[in-house]
């Protein structure tokens, strides 16, 4: 075990426990000399890790401690990578901006032998599967399932008929094939799922809508036990 994974495992090993933990046994669990062990806990605690105790008494971590990202296993990296790929690919432009300045922090910081290997990973997305260009701003779309805020569209179903709709927005769903709004539409007072290259207009009217996006969230996770979402063309 390479030491930036064994200090993780310290950490972890730390947190599933609620109370001090002995030096004799964190060293057992971990495979490692006592000396070692003493020696990681200063290299934690020197990193910002909130431990506390001494050799007679066992250690505790103090909850509120983050993971700094040069304690990513290989693995974890590779996971981290292929998520944000995946986001560059298939996620609209101020999104995959984000994904693209959070990547560029973490390699930043990370040691020269995990930058190279999360640098040079082979784990890789496959194209976005081609479909019309989004008419509608999904940033307005965000803002408002993070505010609990109604949306009035123009919408489009695949029959081509155009309708306006007033929608409480709580998820906004992201395939290769295309982005999927997924909210209550006061007009058909009931679940619907909006495809967002068939969204001709959008609104935020500020308003809040009178439920919590969470209770919405769980109602409509009841709703698709024995069906997808995909083909959203309500």
């Amino acid at each position: 075990m390479v030491r930036s994974e064994r200090l993780l495992a310290l950490l972890q090993e730390l947190r599933r426990n609620n109370r001090p933990v002995s030096g004799a046994r964190l060293a057992e669990e971990l495979g490692i000399s006592i000396r070692t062990l003493y020696r990681d806990i200063k290299t934690l605690q020197a990193q910002g890790a909130d431990i506390e105790g001494e050799p007679s008494m066992g250690y505790i971590l103090k909850p509120g401690f983050m993971l700094p990202p040069l304690m990513f296993s290989q693995a974890e990296l590779e996971a981290l990578v292929l998520g944000f790929r995946w986001v560059a690919k298939l996620a609209d432009e101020p999104v995959t901006r984000a994904a693209s300045d959070a990547l560029a922090k973490i390699s930043a910081v990370l040691p020269k032998a995990l930058r190279e290997g999360l640098e040079d990973t082979a784990l890789l997305v496959g194209p976005r599967l081609i479909r019309d260009v989004e008419t509608s701003d999904l940033g307005l779309v965000r803002t408002a399932i993070r505010h609990q805020q109604k949306l009035k569209m123009v919408y489009v179903d695949g029959a081509g008929n155009q309708s306006e709709r007033t929608v409480w927005p709580f998820a906004l769903g992201y395939f290769q094939s295309g982005r999927i709004l997924v909210g209550w539409c006061e007009k058909r007072a009931s679940f619907r799922h909006f495809r967002a290259d068939r969204i001709r207009s959008l609104i935020n009217l500020e308003e809040r809508y009178p439920r919590r996006r969470s209770e919405l969230l769980r109602e409509w996770r009841k709703t698709q036990t024995d069906r997808p979402y995909m083909p959203g063309t309500q």
